[in-house]
Order: structure tokens, then sequence, then C-alpha cells
């Protein structure tokens, strides 16, 4: 068994396993990897801090786990995550899909999801676009990403 070096933990308030359908059903042929609801301890004991419920599930060929253990941290954009598509049509989809249900647009392609989580859903000809040698080619891109919310790639060129 391969086993990831390191995997990001989502803390969130409660429903692990609800957490996990919901990336899954954005992040397409992703797998729920483990669920497990934890209320006792091995002698039957109640846990001392209540019960909390933990998922493990893989996206995209990353491994994430998921800790439902009550409102005591939120997500904040000091971490995020970047969505690297192919083309202007997986944007629109990553973009509709994560900004649904009470998620919201922010600038830059920055979005948050219906839990906080940031997210930058960006074409990879973005990053060409914006590191290119030619000046006005990049200047172009950076201007235009300044004005957007989803990123439009047409409009960066």
């Amino acid at each position: 068994m391969n086993i990831q070096k390191i995997t990001p933990c989502l803390w969130v308030e409660k429903d692990a396993k609800a957490v996990a359908q919901y990336y899954l059903s954005i992040f397409k042929g992703g797998k729920l990897k483990d669920y497990r609801l934890d209320d006792k301890l091995s002698d039957g004991q109640d846990m001392p801090h209540g019960s909390f419920d933990t998922a493990v599930i893989e996206i995209a060929g990353v491994e994430f786990s998921i800790l439902a253990a009550g409102p005591l941290f939120k997500f904040n954009e000091a971490i995020s995550f970047v969505v690297n598509c192919k083309d202007q049509q997986e944007v629109d989809y990553y973009w509709e899909a994560l900004t649904a249900n009470g998620g919201e647009e922010g600038p830059c392609g920055w979005c948050k999801d219906k839990y906080g989580l940031s997210w930058q859903v960006v074409p990879v000809e973005y990053f060409e676009l914006i590191n290119s040698n030619d000046p006005i080619v990049r200047d172009k891109a950076l201007l235009n990403t300044f004005e957007q919310k989803k990123i439009i790639l047409a409009a960066l060129k």
C-alpha cells in the first residue's frame, strides 16, 4: 500500500460523512476510503469530550482527512487549494459547484465553498499568460485578472 507522505486534514464542525460526500460530488472519480464515528472508548465509556467522526477521501489523486469535532476551528484563507483546469468549461464547472449552496465568489479566481474552504479555480493556461516572457501578454493577463472574480480566459489573452 502506497501511503501519501502528507495528508491535509480538514477540520469541520459536524458530519464528516456529509462533508466527504459534498467534495466527492464535486470532484468526480474520487472515493470515500474510510469513515468512522467515535463516541465511545473501547471499554464502552462515553468519550470525555463528546463524539466526533472522521472520513478519509481521495480526490484528484490526493488523500484528505476530514475531522468533524466541533466549532473550535474555522477555515480561513491561510490554507487554500488551487484547482488547475484544462479549459474554460472546466473552470465554469468547478466555480459553479464550489460557490453553490452558500459558497461565495472572491476576486482573481478565488472562491469559498459552503464550508468556508478557499479555492482558486484557474485554467492551466493562466499561468503561462501571467508568466509570459512577453511583457504585453503578461501585463494584460495580470491586469485583467484583478478585474475578474471567476477567471475568464478569453479576457486575459
